[in-house]
């Protein structure tokens, strides 16, 4: 045997690769630690802000809706000058609330209350819950669920307000109606819910963006329903993704872990 291949075998060292997982392992764990610490105090920080800025907004949207009040009845032009004034300010000022519940919840952390969920069963009530609405805009719900599939750990919650976030990114994708679907399936230790619209789509540079906070593409939008949608499927130990083709529509991907001890069953 020539030194060559003893300083340079050609298989890895077993003991080496558990080595290495093992830190690798110990890095992440240490990375998601100072992550959450960092969220933390940036929702301190959120939540501190959102405080001063709650009070003075209170204030101004209590005084418009009575300076309102004052002008419910116009009676000269004038007066339904001013009216159509105050009613531009009220809207704002409500813009500027959701902004700011928005960044809240997007901000915020929050420690994840989960239990055993079928996940059927709530995308289920959701769908239950927006159908008669999408409904009036022409929007046409459908559902294909994998039976028995494995329970997952959730925040019912919250997962919740994550899929109604990407129910009512469908309708707006959808002005002139359309179908929207949502379909559970397994992979292996994943269960997989797809939203599928059949909307405007977005171009690649709109999908690439598509996650990022405050990134909108509506005149009125705050751009954190989606982003928000992201941190809460992450938060589950999950990953979202989405793809899209411009004038044909746009699938959203959740990807959740279940609980099936035998994660090789399919």
């Amino acid at each position: 045997m020539d030194n060559h291949s003893l300083n340079n075998p050609t298989d890895d060292d077993p003991q080496d690769s558990f080595a290495s997982t093992i830190a690798s392992e110990i890095d992440e764990h240490e990375i998601n630690r100072r992550l959450r610490a960092q969220y933390a105090e940036i929702a301190e920080l959120a939540g501190g802000l959102a405080h001063e800025i709650r009070n003075p907004l209170s204030t101004l949207s209590l005084n418009l809706d009575l300076l309102a009040e004052d002008f419910e009845n116009p009676e000269t032009p004038r007066d339904r000058r001013v009216l159509q004034k105050i009613e531009r300010l009220r809207r704002e000022s409500q813009r500027l609330q959701d902004i700011l519940e928005n960044f809240l919840r997007f901000a915020r952390v929050q420690e994840l209350e989960t239990k055993p969920t079928d996940l059927n069963v709530v995308v289920d009530d959701m769908r239950d819950f927006r159908e008669p609405q999408a409904a009036t805009k022409g929007i046409v719900f459908r559902t294909q669920y994998t039976l028995n599939l494995p329970l997952v750990p959730l925040d019912t919650e919250l997962f919740k307000q994550a899929l109604l976030n990407l129910i009512l990114n469908a309708e707006q994708a959808m002005p002139d109606g359309g179908e929207l679907m949502m379909r559970t399936r397994r992979e292996g230790r994943w269960n997989i819910l797809d939203v599928t619209d059949t909307g405007i789509g977005m171009s690649d540079e709109v999908r690439s963006r598509v996650f990022e906070a405050f990134f909108s593409t509506r005149a009125n939008g705050s751009g954190l329903g989606l982003a928000t949608t992201r941190k809460i499927v992450e938060a589950h130990g999950g990953s979202l993704h989405v793809q899209s083709v411009p004038g044909k529509g746009s699938q959203f991907t959740v990807r959740l872990p279940n609980l099936d001890p035998d994660p090789e069953q399919s």
